[in-house]
Formats: C-alpha cells, structure tokens, sequence
C-alpha cells in the first residue's frame, strides 16, 4: 500500500456505509465531490485517526471486506495516511482486505472447544467448505467455553447479523439466522439463555451475579428494583475521595490477572494535575477458556455501566471508552441498549441525577487481536494505531489514552466496586467473591462466584468430573497446569504453587485429551498472536511452535526420558527470554503452560 491515494474509488454501498459513521463530508477536501468553490479555498482538514477502527467496522459490516477504494476513502474522510490505515486494517483478523463472502463462518480451535471436540468440528466444515481462508476461518477462543465446541457465523449487510453455533454439531450451516433474515435487536440468533451460562442462577449469597437469570437485562427498572444505582447514590455521599478509600480499604486488586490495586490505580489516576483525565473499560476478553465478563455484559450490562461512572465520579473522568471484543455480538448490543437507556434516563451525559457529573461512555469493538487485551495496546487501537503495547514508563496513570492520565479496569474489577459501596468494605473484605470460568472434562460447565480461599477440589466438586482428570489449567494459556487438586483459589496460593489464578480460568483435563496436540495449539496461538513489536516475542514463539513440532513427531512411550534433548533445552532458554525481555505480558507468558506440562506432565519427555 503506497502512502499517497491510489485514485481508487469505493462503491455507493462503501461510501454510504462511512458516511453514516460520520456524515456527509463538507467539501472535495474531505472526500467529498469537487465544487468551484473548493477550487478558490483551500481547507485546513483535521485529522480524525481515533475513528479509523469504527469506519473500517462500518465498511466491514456492511459490504463484508474493505476494498483498497473503501479504505482511500476512510482515509480521505479522516485525513489518515493510506499506508498507515492499511497497517491498522491488516493487522485485526475480524477485517478482510480481499474479497470474501458476506456471510464467514468463525470455527473455534482453541484450548476449550480442542478439549471438547472441536477438532471434529474443524474437519467436517473443511469437508464442506474447503480449506480455510474464505468462507470460513479457524478462530481462537469465541468465549462461549461452557457450551463447546462453539462457531459463530457473522453475515454483513444492514444490519449486520450474527448465529452463534455453541455446541456446534452437524447442523452447523451457513444459512441465514433466521428465515426472514433478521435478528432480534437484543439477542443474537442461535444463541442460549445467558443463564445457562451460571449454574447457580437464582442461589442465595450470589454477589456479582446475583441479577444474572433473574433480573431482564433490558429492562432499567428491572435493574433499578433489584438495588441498581444505589451505590452511585452512595458515592454521591462519600465524594470522590470517599469513594477512593473505601476501594482502598477494601484491598480490591485487578481481575484481569495483573491483580494490581485498584484503589492506588485510581488514587494515582485522581491526583494527575492533566486533564482531561480518561476511563477504560478493559472488555477485550480473549484470554482462551475465559467468558465470565461476556456473562456480565450479556446478563447485567446496567452494573457495568454503573460501575463505570462511578470510577468515572471518583477518578474525574469526563468520558469513558468501553473495549469490547468483536466476536461477543450479544454482548454488545446489550450495552449499546444500556448505555442508551442510561443516557436517555439521566444516568449519562451532564448533570447525572442532578449531582453536577458529566460523564459519558463511547462503546468501541475491537475486531479481533488478543494483544489488545493489554491495557496500553488498547489505547493505540482507540486512537486508530496497530493495536501493539507501549513501553512502560510513563505509566497509563501519567499518560494514556490520547497522552491523558488514564485508569484501566476490567469488567469484573469494575462491577466489583458496586458492592464495596452497598456493603462497606469490611464486610465485603470478609467474602471477597470471585468468578470462575469453568470449562472441559466437567458435567456442569460455566461461571461460577466463589469466596477467595475455596480449594480447586472443592470447586470441581462442585461442577462434577467426566473421566480421569488428568490436570487442570489455571489462567488460561499464559496460565499453568496443575495436579494437586487442594490448591486454595487465591492470588498467594496459586502463586505458592507455581501458577497463577488470571482471569479465573479452570480447564480440566481428562485422560482422553492429546496433551500433544494441546500443547501444540498453545504455541500456535502465542504465534499466532504476537504483533511483533519485539524480538523475544516475533521469534520465540515461533521457535517454541517448531521445537514443540519437531518434539511431537519423534517422540514416542517406548523412548527413555531424556532432560537434556536439544530441543527441550531450547524451548527452555527460548521461554526464559521471552519471559524475561519481552515488551509486554504475551510474550512474558507464553511459555509458562507449555513449562508446567513438560516438568509436571512430562510431556514430550
């Protein structure tokens, strides 16, 4: 892609589809048709890269791919140069730069749907379809875990449309959603009951999904009955620094798996002098084997949006970015419906219930790369940059979003402020909950909200075993597997046992799955997923996949165990190099699982 304009001009569907994103352009110098008077005056355009991400969505939606006049045209709208949105366009494995049918189909091949089948799934649709590439892909993990092996088919068009297939079966089709070819405006064709994504649905003690199954998502006196916005009014009371400590004192810690306080994050955040001062949710769930916060968007989007302003009050933040992921469909017509009612209602916007707070969010999608999923990758992509982390320092509390201090918090972490406020932190401090994402060998799969201390046998317990267990993954893919079953589900514990809780995956894994090919899969995915920015990361992956491959063909039952074969010796210095020169969590992580299953498994030995 040249850095200057090719000349190529989209088509009317292209160019409708950016112009509903953001109007009419005003003149030939913003893409608009050339008048006499443009000849005469020369306008000085203003760069609007921040809308890159959503205008090459809006294309992509409708048409199904972005072709090379559709992307000269975004770039012409937003004064972006075209070899720099090629960067950004290229880089998101949800965009197409070729021409591909309307309607592809997302087959998952990640941890979860591998371990539940997932594989016979792949084949039968490459028996039907073809090889990937066009009408199909292979996808990592789609976060519907509890319902594996899982497929999601988006169709472009106006508007766009979107089947989950979860379990996916021999049904698994490309036709349209529905037989009129529309879909309801707050539920995604196919898809299940979010409630059956809790087992314990309508329990008593729940706290973070108490309103999941039982209170309509929709619905914001539904909501409100069910004790919404009583801890923004709460909030109101204590003042913003009242709110600080009571987040403080409650000794709350990230849930995305960094587990860094929350209320230092925001005190360091309230106390910048620069303003304007920017909130961001971190929605990008991709960690494989993780769906606990698509559970709270689809089943309590109001929390979330509640529990935004109210870091917003506390932290002086004016406006708020939500980063959801693209594959959740459901997910993000639910909040864009929340978020609307909110603002409608009072609750967003200036002057919120009459307390002098201006606060509004902005949901943005991303379109599918995991390392968005660090907090400073997620600034470049809001901003229309290659989704690619930055180098700390500065730290995102100094400069952030758009160079602003910034406050990142995950879904969970935020809607766990909601109870801090109602309760009080002490007697939140003495049942701390904690969501699970429970997947695999089990016979209850799904989210399940337990207190921090609770053993992984308990746990299990609780969901019941299929076969031998043979491990079980904690964290997820820059996790670790464990054997010992009586490990205490904390930070401390976890750590003590050299793993790592994360975002609060548990995969378990019986004696029918190739921990071979599982292995494999991991490394495919961190290569996969790399963006390439350092060199640790850009070839250690690559190298931990092939040494990996090159283990997995010779190796064999019969075969003495060997610690010093070559390739296992590389894989470990590679691993220590990524873990120790990396840029960002990715590459600092990716050989952690594939460690834990050779020195506990004894895998490839």
């Amino acid at each position: 892609m040249d850095l200057r304009f090719r000349g190529a001009e989209p088509s009317d569907e292209e160019r409708a589809a950016v112009d509903a994103l953001l109007g009419p352009p005003a003149s030939a110098w913003d893409g608009g048709g050339r008048t006499e008077a443009d000849l005469r005056v020369a306008a000085r355009a203003e760069s609007q890269r921040d809308m890159l991400l959503p205008a090459l969505h809006a294309v992509n939606d409708r048409v199904g791919w972005i072709s090379e006049g559709a992307l000269d045209y975004i770039c012409r709208r937003l004064t972006v140069p075209p070899a720099e949105a090629y960067g950004v366009a290229t880089f998101y494995s949800l965009f197409s730069m070729e021409p591909r049918p309307k309607r592809v189909l997302h087959v998952c091949t990640d941890l979860a749907c591998q371990a539940k089948g997932g594989e016979d799934v792949r084949r039968r649709v490459e028996e039907r379809l073809g090889p990937p590439g066009k009408a199909w892909h292979e996808s990592p993990c789609l976060g519907l875990c509890e319902r594996a092996p899982a497929a999601l088919a988006l169709e472009a068009g106006t508007p766009p449309k979107a089947q989950v297939y979860a379990p996916a079966n021999a049904s698994l089709t490309l036709d349209s959603p529905t037989p009129n070819g529309t879909t309801p405006s707050l539920d995604v064709a196919g898809d299940a009951p979010v409630a059956a994504a809790v087992p314990q649905s309508g329990q008593d003690g729940l706290t973070l999904l108490r309103r999941v199954g039982t209170t309509d998502p929709a619905s914001l006196d539904d909501y409100r009955a069910a004790g919404g916005y009583s801890a923004l009014r709460r909030a109101f009371e204590l003042g913003p620094a009242g709110v600080i400590r009571e987040v403080l004192e409650s000794g709350l810690v990230g849930r995305g798996g960094a587990a860094f306080p929350t209320g230092r994050k925001w005190d360091a955040t309230a106390r910048q002098p620069d303003h304007p001062h920017y909130l961001v949710c971190n929605a990008d769930e991709s960690e494989p084997g993780t769906f606990k916060d698509r559970v709270i968007m689809e089943g309590d989007p109001y929390a979330l949006v509640e529990a935004m302003t109210i870091a917003a009050y506390a932290t002086g933040c004016a406006k708020g970015y939500l980063y959801i992921r693209g594959e959740y469909p459901r997910a993000t017509a639910r909040l864009q419906h929340a978020i609307a009612t909110a603002r409608a209602r009072g609750l967003l916007g200036d002057d919120i219930l009459g307390k002098g707070l201006s606060f509004d969010i902005e949901l943005r999608r991303g379109a599918g790369a995991y390392i968005c999923g660090e907090e400073t990758a997620i600034f470049n992509s809001i901003e229309g940059q290659r989704g690619e982390p930055r180098s700390k320092p500065p730290f995102p509390v100094e400069k952030g979003l758009f160079g602003k201090p910034t406050v990142v918090n995950n879904v969970e972490t935020l809607v766990n402020v909601l109870p801090i406020l109602e309760r009080g932190p002490q007697a939140y401090t003495a049942a701390e909950p904690k969501l699970f994402c429970v997947s695999g060998a089990v016979e209850r799969p799904g989210v399940y909200e337990l207190t921090f201390g609770t053993t992984l046998r308990e746990l299990l317990d609780m969901t019941g075993t299929t076969g031998t267990t043979r491990a079980v993954l904690l964290g997820g893919a820059a996790g670790a597997f464990v054997t010992d079953l009586d490990i205490p589900l904390t930070f401390e514990g976890t750590r003590n046992a050299g793993a790592t809780l994360g975002s609060g995956v548990v995969l378990v894994i019986d004696d029918t799955v190739d921990m071979k090919r599982l292995l494999l899969r991991i490394a495919e995915f961190f290569r996969d997923e790399s963006c390439g920015q350092c060199v640790p990361c850009r070839v250690g992956t690559v190298r931990q996949e092939e040494a990996l491959h090159r283990l997995s063909r010779r190796v064999s039952p019969s075969l003495p165990r060997r610690d010093d074969d070559p390739d296992l010796v590389l894989l470990r210095e590679v691993g220590q190099t990524m873990r120790d020169a990396s840029i960002c969590g990715l590459g600092q992580t990716a050989w952690n699982a594939v460690e834990s299953a050779i020195d506990r498994l004894g895998v490839f030995k």
